[in-house]
């Protein structure tokens, strides 16, 4: 049985979001609509408005016929082209940006499986003592950020690892797939650790896009991928 948590006045996207990342983390898998009733001591609908909120808030995606976790990033809750291991555990991650996300989250040597373009090559990219062991792979970025949630599993699904910049033109023409930005995975580590370093804070907020677009800049994504229309709403 989960544990209930202390000194509830209400459900938040914070303390919501905190809850469901740290289970996935601990256990592999997200909470039930019944068990987070349980930990927050309040009732199912509570809950079940509590994650419509959270999903408008772009902190979670629904499955679409049930009120049941299906992303929240950067954990995937079904099969993927990214698999993580620790020794804590093992996670899918949506693409290769919420991998190195994962591994930023979980603070500990990693190890991430996934295969080249989502095709017939496998690799492994090891993270030991914080920093990437495999530096010569790339990842490609082809759904512009500001149309990212449009359809964000999509936009997931396509942020894949690559061996060579140039494999990357043959790829996106025969998927019939627009050329994006490609980015050392290295960049793409320290990049991920900023940007989902706050995941686990019991206080955390979503980027607004004002937030997003400078640490865009401090990582020196100026790609017309990375541009993002100014907005008062959060990323």
């Amino acid at each position: 049985m989960p544990e209930r948590l202390k000194e509830i006045d209400m459900i938040t996207n914070a303390n919501l979001h905190y809850t469901i990342i740290k289970e996935i983390i601990d256990k592999g898998f997200a909470p039930s609509v019944t068990e987070l009733s349980m930990t927050f001591g309040v009732t199912k609908g509570e809950i079940v408005d509590g994650l419509k909120n959270l999903q408008d808030y772009h902190g979670v995606v629904l499955h679409p016929n049930e009120i049941k976790v299906w992303v929240i990033h950067p954990f995937s809750l079904a099969p993927t082209n990214f698999y993580v291991q620790s020794e804590k555990g093992e996670w899918w991650g949506n693409c290769a940006w919420c991998s190195l996300g994962i591994a930023a989250l979980l603070n500990e040597d990693v190890r991430i499986t996934t295969t080249i373009g989502a095709e017939t090559k496998q690799v492994a990219i090891s993270i030991i003592d914080g920093e990437i062991q495999e530096k010569n792979y790339f990842v490609h970025f082809p759904i512009p950020m500001k149309n990212a949630w449009d359809n964000v599993l999509y936009t997931c699904s396509n942020m894949l690892v690559f061996e060579y910049e140039y494999e990357v033109d043959h790829w996106t023409k025969k998927h019939n797939i627009n050329k994006g930005d490609i980015q050392p995975i290295d960049k793409v580590w320290q990049f991920s650790k900023k940007w989902y370093g706050n995941h686990l804070n019991p206080d955390w907020t979503k980027w607004t896009i004002e937030e997003a677009k400078a640490l865009f800049a401090e990582f020196d994504l100026t790609d017309r991928i990375w541009d993002l229309e100014d907005s008062n709403d959060r990323f």
